[in-house]
């Protein structure tokens, strides 16, 4: 009997400390101040407009491009960024664009021209690409068949 009363007193102790415990922690959360959301500015800033990249030696490599914004409650309007041209593009259609090119098609005989197609494959910085390109170069050296003469008679013989 003594033990039950003893084991009821302990429990009792316990489910109080645990009741002042709770207290204590609502209490401190309590105090804490909330801090105020931050709020969100609302900014007249435009969008940022970049230039072409421009190389710094040669028409490939490392260079620079110069980004614009409007706004009157702007802090930065104008900003320089680092940009990279790759060496191995085609810059005959701007050096942001590269393209897949299709087979070289036959030699027009008329202008003694081939051409080819390219579909744009990838643009750097959201560069300004034609969808599709097609270039041309010269054919090269026509064959025409040699002429089966005296000479080509002799040196058989």
């Amino acid at each position: 009997m003594q033990q039950q009363q003893q084991q009821r007193r302990m429990f009792t102790a316990a489910l109080l400390a645990l009741i002042f415990l709770l207290a204590a922690v609502s209490t401190t959360e309590a105090g804490k101040k909330e801090k105020p959301e931050k709020k969100a500015k609302k900014s007249d800033c435009g969008e940022w407009q970049w230039s072409v990249c421009v190389p710094t030696n040669g028409d490939c490599g490392l260079g620079t491009r110069e980004g614009t914004r409007t706004g009157a409650e702007c802090k930065q309007t104008t900003k320089t960024q680092k940009c990279k041209i790759p060496c191995n593009w085609k810059k005959q259609f701007g050096a942001e664009c590269k393209y897949q090119f299709q087979a070289w098609g036959e030699c027009d005989l008329n202008t003694a021209l081939k051409t080819r197609t390219g579909n744009l494959k990838r643009a750097l910085h959201n560069a300004d690409c034609q969808k599709t390109v097609t270039i041309s170069k010269p054919c090269g050296k026509l064959t025409k068949p040699k002429p089966q003469g005296k000479f080509h008679l002799l040196r058989a013989a």
